[in-house]
C-alpha cells in the first residue's frame, strides 16, 4: 500500500465554495457494490432507501473556532481544535514557529491569550484569559467558521458560513469542522424519508481539524490519526441494534457517523454506548461491522478520508466513480456533491487504533 494510490487529478475549478440551493439539489452518484454508477440527486434519496433503513447523522455544532489576533506587530491567526478546560485550548496556529511560551496575543480589547507550550506535532496551547459562557460570548463576536483552507474568504470570514456550514441536526458544540454529507439534509427531505418508512437517529463526534491534515508519509498504515471526542447513547446504540435486527439497513451519513459507529460496534456488530475518544484509521482490509452504506461527500486526494471509502467500495471502483464524477462535473469537497457508497464485504481487517 502506498501513498500514491490514493491520488487522482482535480480541477480546481469543481471545489465548490459555496453549498447547493437548495442543500437537497446536490448531485448524488450511487455506487453499487456491483452493476453500474447512477447519477442522481440528493432530493432522490427517498426512492434509493427501503422502508426500516436508519439513517445516523452527527449531531456535533461547529463553532466559530478561527481567530486572527496581533502579537506585537505581527499578525496570528489560529484554529482552535481542543477546550482543555480552565481557558486552555489546543490550537493551530499558522506561524506557529515564531510563537514562544509567554507571548500574548491580543484577538480584540476584550479577548487575549498566552501561549503556553509549543506541542511536538505542531499544535499551540494557549490560555484565554476568559472561559465558560464569556469566551463563548466573545468567540461569538469576533471568531469565524473554520473552513476548510480549499475554501478561499477574507480573513474576517464571510457571515453566509454561519448557516452554511452547520447542518440542520447541528446540536452539540465542539467542532471545529462540519460534518459536510449532513449539509445536504433539509426538513423536506426528512419529511419525503420518514414517508417512506426511513428512520433517522443521531450521534455526536466532535470533528478536529485534524480531518484536514494531509498525510505526509509513504506509506499510509504509518499515518498517526488525532483523536476526536464521541458520543453514542443508549437510545442511539438502541434504535441501531433494532433496525438491524428487522432487517433494516444502517446507513452512516458522513464519515464521522462512521468512523464513531465503528469504533463503539462489537466484532459481532452489536451497537454499544460508547463516550470517550476515537483515533480509529480505516484503510483498506478495513471489515466493516457496523454500517451497510455510506453518504459522504468527494474527498482529498491522499486524504485518509479517501482511505476510508476504498476501505469500503475498493480501489478499482473508486477510481472509476471519482474519474467518472471529474468528468460529470461534480462538485467536490466540503460544499460539493456526494455519493452513495454499499459496503462491500471484507475478508480482513486493518485497524489502527491507539
Amino acid at each position: 500500500m502506498r501513498l500514491a494510490d490514493f491520488d487522482f487529478a482535480l480541477p480546481r475549478d469543481l471545489i465548490a465554495d459555496r453549498p447547493a440551493q437548495p442543500r437537497d439539489s446536490a448531485r448524488l452518484l450511487v455506487l453499487p457494490t456491483e452493476g453500474v454508477i447512477a447519477d442522481r440527486h440528493i432530493a432522490d434519496l427517498p426512492e434509493l432507501l427501503r422502508p426500516g433503513d436508519l439513517l445516523v447523522f452527527n449531531d456535533t455544532k461547529v463553532i466559530p473556532a478561527r481567530l486572527v489576533g496581533r502579537r506585537g506587530l505581527a499578525t496570528v491567526e489560529v484554529t482552535l481544535a481542543r477546550d482543555l478546560g480552565g481557558g486552555g485550548w489546543r490550537t493551530y496556529a499558522k506561524g506557529a514557529r515564531r510563537l514562544h511560551p509567554g507571548d500574548h496575543i491580543e484577538f480584540a480589547a476584550d479577548l487575549a491569550a498566552e501561549v503556553i507550550e509549543k506541542c511536538p506535532e505542531g499544535e499551540v496551547i494557549l490560555r484565554f484569559d476568559r472561559e465558560g459562557a464569556a469566551f463563548r460570548d466573545a468567540l461569538a463576536r469576533y471568531g469565524a467558521m473554520p473552513l476548510p483552507p480549499y475554501i478561499k474568504r477574507q480573513p474576517g470570514g464571510d457571515p453566509r458560513d454561519r448557516a452554511d456550514y452547520q447542518t440542520i441536526f447541528a446540536r452539540a458544540e465542539g467542532a471545529v469542522a462540519a460534518p459536510t454529507a449532513g449539509l445536504h439534509f433539509t426538513p423536506a427531505l426528512l419529511d419525503a424519508l420518514a414517508a417512506r418508512g426511513v428512520e433517522w437517529v443521531t450521534i455526536t463526534l466532535h470533528v478536529g481539524p485534524g480531518t484536514f491534515l494531509p498525510v505526509k508519509v509513504e506509506d499510509p498504515r504509518e499515518h498517526r490519526m488525532h483523536a476526536e471526542w464521541g458520543l453514542v447513547g443508549a437510545e442511539a446504540a438502541r434504535r441501531v441494534n433494532a433496525a438491524r435486527a428487522q432487517g433494516g439497513r444502517i446507513v452512516a451519513i458522513g464519515t464521522t457517523s462512521l468512523r464513531l459507529l465503528e469504533s463503539a460496534a462489537a466484532k459481532s456488530g452489536e451497537m454499544r454506548e460508547f463516550a470517550g475518544e476515537t483515533r480509529l484509521f480505516i484503510l483498506p482490509g478495513y471489515r466493516f461491522r457496523a454500517i451497510d452504506l455510506l453518504l459522504t461527500n468527494f474527498h482529498l486526494p491522499r486524504s485518509t478520508l479517501l482511505m476510508l471509502v476504498t476501505a469500503l467500495a475498493g480501489l478499482d471502483r473508486i477510481k472509476s466513480a471519482y474519474a467518472h464524477a471529474v468528468a460529470s462535473g461534480y462538485r467536490f469537497f466540503s460544499y460539493g456533491d456526494a455519493c452513495l457508497i454499499e459496503a462491500r464485504p471484507e475478508a480482513a481487517s486493518t485497524i489502527k487504533d491507539a
